[in-house]
């Protein structure tokens, strides 16, 4: 029902399972949430395959304890229940240790880039 909740949850998955790289049907919205979080750190890479069907490639990050980047995701707007912030809202996640993803207007973005272009959008999850 819902494709970006199912890539949350193979990457929680994934880690859990310590595995180096989950794969989840790709969308533009999917690999722009994925380079976000590439961007903060909390994924080593992502890309989409070439053949058909298309395949969103994420590989997970670890450190040299085998201890994961991401220890929690939670998808905040939901189908059912969309949830907006203005730029003065955005939520710190653990007092600013974790990462807001919004889609905003000029794209989709970081809380912290949100604030500082103060953009507001749609909060879709957040990664800690």
């Amino acid at each position: 029902m819902d494709p970006i909740s199912d890539m949350l949850v193979a990457i929680r998955n994934g880690h859990k399972a310590r595995l180096v790289k989950v794969a989840t049907p790709a969308s533009n919205l999917k690999a722009e949430i994925a380079r976000v979080m590439k961007q903060a750190g909390y994924i080593e890479d992502c890309f989409v395959t070439k053949e058909f069907p298309k395949q969103l490639v994420i590989t997970l990050k670890y450190n040299e304890k085998a201890v994961p980047a991401i220890t929690g995701l939670q998808r905040v707007s939901k189908p059912g229940l969309r949830r907006f912030v203005t730029s003065a809202n955005v939520p710190a996640v653990l007092d600013g240790m974790g990462l807001a993803v919004l889609s905003t207007s000029k794209g989709v973005m970081s809380g912290k880039e949100a604030k500082e272009q103060k953009v507001g959008g749609e909060l879709i999850c957040t990664v800690w």
